[in-house]
């Protein structure tokens, strides 16, 4: 029983880097950037989740404006930050979008209060029972809500004409273009789902903790990084099943290897490990 908890546990927790880790692979898949930045708008789609739903008393109607809402911001940040570089040298573009993340953090730290933002009544906290385990409302929400908008993100991709342009447009973008793809279009669409999916991430993980805070996002940061790199970089199928390993190697070594590691101590070991087998990371194609 104890097993099957910790891997109910892991799978939560890794459907939640799923959702950060997916975005930052949809930009590293199509410009080549590494987007630290996504972290900072995992905090905010947090912030918009939990002062939503204090001012209106809906939680849903709070989940969907904030991933409307950073999705937006999200495009922007293309424009602003990145479009203007991109013919630039690739840590160009990561130095920008660390300097970018830091410069979040302090302003939620002047806008927000530093000392973090809670739910008033936080809604999807009693306990459920699901064959004889007890989970939080909330957590079930999490996977189930992960699981929804992956699949939608996979459906989209798999089915819809803007996944045969995204698909085009990271194979070949000047290939793309002389057969009509709007590649600007691509980008910005692309900025939009992946940040409106950190967004989800931060609302939900606000309500698991009840609380936000300017930081929150700094560990998460990490970790997305390490799941797309074990994933293989710009490999979304890779990147889901390295967050949920990542997730379920967490929870059990929290069990296990608690006395001699933290839970993030233990992702960046797992990190270390699989690069020192594979450096092209679980699903990367070797040089």
């Amino acid at each position: 029983m104890l097993f099957i908890d910790l891997l109910s546990q892991g799978l939560i927790q890794g459907s939640i880097y799923a959702l950060i880790a997916v975005g930052l692979t949809l930009v590293y898949g199509l410009l080549r950037i590494l987007h630290v930045a996504h972290a900072g708008l995992f905090t905010l789609g947090g912030y918009f989740g939990v002062l939503i739903t204090n001012q209106l008393g809906s939680f849903t109607l709070a989940l969907v404006v904030s991933m409307v809402s950073v999705g937006l911001i999200g495009m922007v940040i293309y424009r602003l930050c990145y479009q203007p570089i991109l013919d630039k040298p690739p840590f160009v573009a990561l130095i920008a979008s660390i300097g970018l993340f830091i410069a979040m953090e302090e302003i939620f730290r002047i806008v927000f209060g530093p000392f973090g933002l809670s739910f008033d009544n936080p809604p999807l906290q009693e306990n459920v029972a699901v064959f004889a385990m007890n989970f939080k409302a909330a957590e079930i929400l999490m996977f189930f809500g992960a699981v929804i908008l992956l699949g939608g993100l996979a459906i989209i991709a798999g089915k819809s004409r803007f996944g045969t342009a995204w698909k085009a447009t990271v194979t070949d973008p000047e290939m793309a273009e002389s057969f009509g793809i709007d590649t600007i279009k691509v980008r910005y669409v692309n900025f939009f789902i992946g940040s409106a999916l950190a967004a989800a991430a931060g609302v939900m993980v606000a309500l698991l903790n009840n609380l936000v805070e300017p930081t929150m996002g700094s560990v998460p940061s990490y970790k997305a990084l390490a799941i797309i790199v074990l994933g293989g970089l710009g490999d979304v199928r890779g990147t889901l099943i390295a967050a949920l390993a990542l997730g379920v190697i967490e929870a059990f070594g929290t069990i296990y290897l608690g006395q001699y590691l933290d839970r993030d101590a233990i992702a960046f070991a797992f990190l270390i490990l699989v690069l020192m087998v594979r450096p092209q990371g679980l699903f990367g194609k070797a040089a």
